[in-house]
């Protein structure tokens, strides 16, 4: 199941932007954060499938999301232009980002390439 965050919930869960200026990463786990809004088509096209990936990968992945209409601060931050936007977050290094309401197996692909994660 995939978990909303907030940006306080952001910062212990993913990126302290506050205390550290340099990527780095604050999970346990790689994680894929998918940046959306309500009113987004794609979004909603798209809102099966991250479900569906946050089950198939428990355990291995975090699986967040992030409302920009309600966390701007964190879309700004990300430089989210367009949505869906979906960071891909591995333990090292840093995350790479895709834009659109692309196919789960591509979703997939990029778990596995940036993530280094498998089903």
């Amino acid at each position: 199941m995939s978990e909303h965050l907030t940006l306080e919930s952001f910062k212990t869960k993913v990126f302290n932007f506050e205390a550290n200026k340099d990527w780095k990463y604050e999970g346990d786990l790689p994680a894929l954060i998918d940046f959306y809004a309500d009113w987004c088509g794609p979004c909603k096209m798209i809102a099966p499938v991250i479900e569906e990936l946050s089950t198939k990968y428990a355990g291995k992945l975090h699986v967040y999301k992030v409302n920009t209409e309600e966390q701007p601060q964190l879309a700004g931050m990300f430089e989210v232009t367009s949505i869906p936007t979906l960071y891909f977050v591995p333990m090292d290094g840093s995350p790479r980002y895709i834009q659109g309401a692309l196919p789960k197996k591509e979703l997939e692909r990029a778990i596995s390439e940036v993530c280094g994660v498998q089903a």
